[in-house]
């Protein structure tokens, strides 16, 4: 694991689990349709299949997470894959909560320690869509890194992307990432780069389906002063979206603390929002 303090790089990956279900060709969402409401015996090892590559991560934003219900045998997710990965601090987001049956949300895995998290209420016809927003360094010196699940309908999307760019605004350093639902040339990206200093991305990173990824609407998007090295999408069919990964460089000014390696306990570790 690189030294934050030496290189100044730090590695992200934002991946939409689609709760562990592995798709592979269009005909598993009817087969595997039950598989979103009740146990199966694969979500665990699909998840497990996971972690030798979110151990090389640094900040990793999850969507389509669950935080402990009947379909996921009342297993946190994202707290799961903390613990596995050795990640040793981490958040879970509840964006729908159906009681038993389950409780869709986003996540968070980090190795530097944010110094504060808020949720953010984005807006749409049906309610309940949130984003994560993490912040490191320093009040005087922030990174503010988001995880988001935007909405299906492209007004929702608009609203929900014009509401983000404000929060992005009252920030030097900010990462946006997550399954926006959009490509890069639609209206809504477009204006949010209008409105923000993130970057579009220097080439399309293709990662749905993961069996045959044509489309880019999963997205890493950085402000002007963070300094792009790398950004792919990883071959791992464990959902039906692939990971999406960027490797960073941060400015001289931005200090995070130290990454830890291990996480002695990461149930322990879960992050109180401020």
């Amino acid at each position: 694991m690189s030294n934050i303090d030496s290189s100044r790089t730090l590695r992200i990956l934002s991946y939409n689990l689609q709760v562990g279900i592995k798709t592979s060709k269009p005909s598993h969402y009817i087969t595997g349709s039950w598989k979103h409401l009740i146990p199966h015996s694969q979500r665990l090892s699909n998840l497990d299949d996971t972690v030798s590559f979110l151990e090389q991560y640094d900040i990793v934003g999850l969507q389509e997470t669950d935080a402990g219900s009947l379909r996921s045998n009342y297993i946190n997710l994202t707290e799961y894959l903390a613990d596995r990965a050795r990640i040793p601090h981490w958040y879970h987001q509840v964006n729908r909560n159906l009681g038993h049956l389950a409780k869709h949300s986003n996540g968070l895995l980090s190795r530097p320690k944010p110094y504060a998290i808020e949720n953010i209420r984005l807006p749409g016809l049906i309610p309940g869509r949130q984003a994560i927003m993490a912040k490191y360094g320093s009040e005087k010196e922030t990174l503010a890194v988001f995880v988001l699940h935007l909405a299906l309908s492209k007004r929702a999307r608009m609203r929900q992307l014009a509401m983000i760019s404000d929060y992005v605004n009252q920030y030097e350093h900010a990462i946006v990432m997550g399954d926006l639902n959009c490509k890069v040339e639609s209206d809504e990206m477009q204006h949010l780069f209008s409105q923000t200093k993130l970057h579009e991305p220097i080439e399309e990173v293709h990662t749905f389906p993961s069996w045959r990824p044509q489309h880019h609407i999963d997205h890493i998007l950085v402000t002007s002063e963070l300094e792009v090295v790398k950004a792919m999408s990883l071959k791992h069919v464990c959902s039906d979206h692939l990971p999406i990964m960027m490797e960073i460089k941060l400015p001289e000014t931005l200090s995070l603390e130290p990454k830890s390696l291990v996480a002695e306990n990461a149930a322990d570790k879960n992050i109180e929002v401020a």
